[in-house]
């Protein structure tokens, strides 16, 4: 096992952190960045404490929305990591929080498209930033999601960054705009005509749950549930469900088969639940020998 150099942005999140800790785990060096640099650990560990391997970890403030704050972060990376992405857009979360009106926030969450960058990502200067194409400078699905992934893939391009994973998946969900997930895919579809060179990986993984997050249990337990039934009737309640009836995940089984990802130069492409089962056992018999 050859010890590695990654990237990894939005390190300091609930995915993002755990995939730093597996990669510490195997004697990688570990680069996260954000903008809010090391993680608040109560919010995605059960514990406000940096846990000992974080000493280990180069926590890097930088904007992604800004590569000319991350470019040099990248030289002699073995791979690059997206883990940074929103689940609601500010509208949506407005309408939840009785900040904003029903009727406008949810025609505005819910329409069709939105803007993303307002240049073409692919179209950008070498470390050029991305400006938000909404007029009040909304955090769109496609800028944040879709351009942004763009926006690293093809940075890490720039310093032959030989692997680049992006953390996409499974499915929508009815109670999300459609744009959460399409973009995701026009992410992943872009990546990999544009930048054919790169050995591009896509994890897809439903809900992610871990018991530092007790709100995440009862959800995926719920998750379980609805994925037995699917099961049942042959994956019929897929189109309707999407991501409500995938098989929830443990976020750190997830970060273990990423990792694992990485090693294994033979992975590229979409990984799908049962894939992502197989790395992360893969890794787990790595780790017993």
């Amino acid at each position: 096992m050859s010890k590695k150099r990654i990237v990894v942005c939005g390190g300091n999140g609930f995915l993002g952190s755990r995939i730093c800790k597996s990669a510490v785990s195997r004697g990688w060096d570990v680069t996260s960045f954000s903008r809010s640099g090391a993680p608040n650990w109560s919010s995605v560990t059960s514990s406000p404490t940096p846990p000992s391997w974080s000493n280990s970890v180069a926590w890097e403030k930088a904007d992604m929305l800004k590569p000319s704050t991350y470019k040099a972060l990248l030289k002699d990376a073995d791979a690059v990591i997206h883990s940074s992405g929103i689940l609601m857009e500010a509208d949506y979360k407005g309408v939840l929080t009785g900040k904003e009106s029903i009727w406008a926030g949810l025609s505005r969450a819910f329409s069709a498209t939105k803007g993303g960058s307002s240049q073409n990502p692919l179209e950008r200067d070498e470390g050029g930033s991305l400006e938000p194409g909404e007029k009040d400078g909304q955090l769109t699905y496609e800028l944040m999601n879709r351009d942004s992934a763009i926006t690293l893939a093809q940075e890490a391009s720039f310093q032959d960054v030989p692997t680049f994973v992006y953390i996409s998946a499974a499915a929508g969900a009815p109670m999300l705009p459609k744009r959460y997930i399409t973009t995701k895919r026009d992410a992943e579809s872009t990546i990999a005509s544009s930048l054919p060179k790169m050995r591009s990986i896509f994890f897809r993984p439903g809900f992610l749950y871990d018991s530092s997050r007790t709100f995440t249990l009862p959800i995926a337990f719920a998750g379980a549930a609805g994925n037995m039934v699917n099961s049942i009737v042959g994956g019929r309640l897929t189109a309707l469900a999407g991501a409500a009836v995938e098989k929830p995940l443990k976020a750190d089984l997830v970060a273990e088969a990423v990792v694992e990802a990485i090693e294994d130069e033979g992975v590229k492409g979409v990984v799908g639940t049962q894939r992502i089962e197989d790395l992360a056992n893969v890794a787990w018999r790595r780790g017993m020998l």
